[in-house]
């Protein structure tokens, strides 16, 4: 559904709010407000992202990214970076795909029917 992939974010997107918020020792509750996520929703992502080993945990002082997880938001920082050039760049190339087609198909060219010899054209 093309709707609730533009509302909605990417899983990517989540775990990086997540340990932006653990980059100072936080609880569960502000990284849950703060990455605006429900209960159930942080209980998913803390235990995935302690599985994964892009946070740790001490029960009396909360969550802190590690330094696998800090390598992880300069390559997803990396990845947006690169994703927005490649972006810009469709974009432009659409443009230019729609100039050319542009100039081709309003009275600029003629269209040349399949089975036509180009001498009969002239």
């Amino acid at each position: 559904n093309v709707r609730s992939v533009s509302k909605n974010r990417r899983s990517l997107d989540i775990v990086q709010a997540v340990l932006s918020i653990a980059s100072v020792r936080s609880r569960k509750t502000k990284i849950m407000y703060g990455a605006n996520l429900s209960f159930h929703q942080v209980e998913k992502y803390l235990s995935v992202l302690l599985r994964s080993g892009l946070l740790e945990h001490d029960v009396d002082c909360g969550y802190l990214i590690t330094g696998v997880g800090r390598e992880f938001l300069s390559l997803y920082e990396d990845y947006l970076e690169r994703s927005n050039v490649l972006r810009q760049e469709v974009e432009r190339n659409t443009k230019d795909r729609l100039q050319l087609e542009n100039m081709c198909f309003n009275n600029r060219c003629e269209i040349i029917q399949p089975g036509l010899e180009k001498d009969a054209l002239e």
